[in-house]
């Protein structure tokens, strides 16, 4: 796995740097988190599916936590990134059955439209949800011990860090799954599938799971990170943004997403502390990216090759 002591490299050079620059745990926490549910987004690209609503993979993640402390008392990072993630894989679950029938343009916009559905209820739905004043999420405890404010934000960095390795893993050994083969061939010749018998939609299903499971997770350590919750975490701009994150870190490789969610998360940061027109920059930045990175940060890293996953 020639990524591998890259990937490795990458990871120490991030932990150091949060020594020197100790609010960088904060934007890369943050930055793993919404990595986690780009690389959900890289899961359907390869199949040749372009999900413009999996924002509200993650903002089902973040409120499922949000809900299991106020509601349920449950306050252990733990139990709420397992209750996040379940929820999240049972709702994927239960929208994938329905548009995973749907390819293209028709497949986008109906995940469009199911988290518009899910960014109104949010929003009008005060005595529940708090409505656009959103929720407040406590800090939470690790294993039953009380812990600092900045003692649960470094942890939080170590675990996210933790997650995005494990998700990494667990992700290269789906692709090279006959699942995660399956899933490429859909995008290459679907009607050659159904002739081997394969089911087409169960594949997509699974994949697409998968993808909200991975939202999910991003989403709660995102609640757990910020400390509150709010109903634009599911508007389809931050959808879109997960496709940008996804196609601009890239996705000949399961790190692109990370690599493009650090590198869009530390622009936007340095870019809004030097002046309001922030927006130019981080603009001019992608710009360059698109233009002289095809393939992506990570095919600037190392040019992807066929059938290389990680």
């Amino acid at each position: 796995m020639p990524l591998l002591p890259l990937a490795g490299g990458a990871i120490i050079a991030l932990v150091a740097a949060t020594f020197a620059f100790p609010w960088l745990e904060f934007v890369l926490t943050l930055a793993i988190a919404k990595g986690l549910a780009a690389l959900g987004v890289a899961i359907l690209l390869r199949g040749g599916l372009i999900s413009i609503g999996h924002a509200m993979f993650f903002a089902i993640g973040a409120y499922a936590t949000a809900f299991a402390m106020r509601d349920f008392g449950i306050t252990d990072v733990f139990a709420l990134i397992l209750i996040s993630a379940i929820i999240s894989l049972a709702a994927g679950l239960l929208i994938g059955v329905y548009v995973v029938r749907y390819r293209a343009i028709f497949f986008a916009m109906l995940n469009l439209a199911i988290s518009m559905v899910l960014f109104s209820l949010l929003s009008k739905f005060y005595g529940v949800t708090g409505g656009t004043d959103g929720l407040r999420v406590g800090t939470p405890t690790v294993l039953g011990m009380v812990l600092e404010a900045k003692a649960v934000a470094t942890f939080l960095f170590y675990a996210s860090i933790a997650a995005m390795v494990l998700a990494g893993f667990a992700v290269n050994a789906y692709f090279k799954s006959p699942l995660g083969e399956a899933l490429s061939a859909v995008h290459t010749n679907e009607i050659r599938l159904e002739y081997l018998g394969i089911p087409v939609r169960g594949v997509l299903l699974v994949a697409y799971g998968l993808s909200a499971l991975l939202a999910g997770i991003g989403g709660t350590f995102a609640a757990m990170t910020i400390g509150h919750v709010l109903p634009d975490m599911a508007y389809w701009t931050d959808s879109g943004h997960l496709v940008l994150v996804a196609v601009l870190g890239g996705i000949s490789g399961i790190g692109g997403p990370f690599v493009g969610a650090v590198f869009l998360e530390l622009v936007h940061t340095l870019a809004a502390g030097v002046t309001d027109a922030w927006n130019m920059i981080v603009g001019a930045a992608l710009l360059g990216v698109i233009f002289f990175m095809p393939k992506g940060l990570i095919g600037f890293l190392r040019p992807a090759n066929k059938g290389d996953t990680a």
